[in-house]
């Protein structure tokens, strides 16, 4: 009689996510970052991807780990490409006779000269002002992430709300704000 030992090797959800980490996660970067315009970008979908793997509800029932993998990045980038408002302070700006200045150009400079101080001082003004004219939970998802530099999702963490909420707050946010500030813009180009 012939006896056979088998090994059977138990993988715990946590062990098989690592694992698809490990065997995925540099290939994946590559594919991601190659259709978007940063690496900030490519590691935020990145992250999502893992974060919506480690919520599956049983990975053993994904057939095909790398098909699913990158059809959830391509879904990732897509949705990246359909949002069409600016997520950031910093792409306010405007153009004079020497090119374009952003905002934050502005409100970080350290050599001023009366023009700057003067733009800087009308800025923070008007930013205040359009900021408390802002819903409250609006308000607060765009200082933590513009001022205080917490992620959104962060946010979200800390709030215990979901991510997209977060996300639609700030990009409202950013939305009235560009458009309570453009009058900062015309009035800076007509100077």
């Amino acid at each position: 009689m012939e006896t056979t030992n088998t090994i059977q090797m138990i993988e715990l959800p946590g062990q098989k996510l690592i694992g698809t980490v490990k065997d995925y996660g540099n290939r994946l970067f590559r594919f991601i970052r190659g259709r978007v315009k940063s690496n900030e970008d490519a590691e935020d979908i990145l992250q999502d991807i893992w974060f919506q793997l480690s919520n599956a509800v049983n990975i053993d029932e994904i057939e095909q780990m790398s098909g699913w993998l990158f059809q959830v990045a391509r879904n990732k980038i897509t949705d990246k490409y359909r949002k069409k408002t600016t997520q950031s302070i910093e792409d306010l700006s405007f153009k004079d006779e020497d090119g374009e200045i952003a905002f934050m150009d502005i409100l970080l400079e350290s050599n001023f000269n009366p023009e700057t101080e003067y733009l800087r001082d009308v800025f923070w003004e008007e930013l205040m002002h359009a900021l408390d004219e802002l819903p409250e939970n609006q308000k607060l998802v765009f200082v933590l992430n513009e001022m205080e530099d917490l992620t959104l999702q962060q946010i979200a963490d800390q709030s215990g709300e979901n991510l997209k909420t977060i996300i639609s707050r700030k990009a409202y946010a950013v939305k009235y704000l560009r458009k309570r500030l453009e009058s900062i813009y015309d009035e800076i180009i007509n100077n």
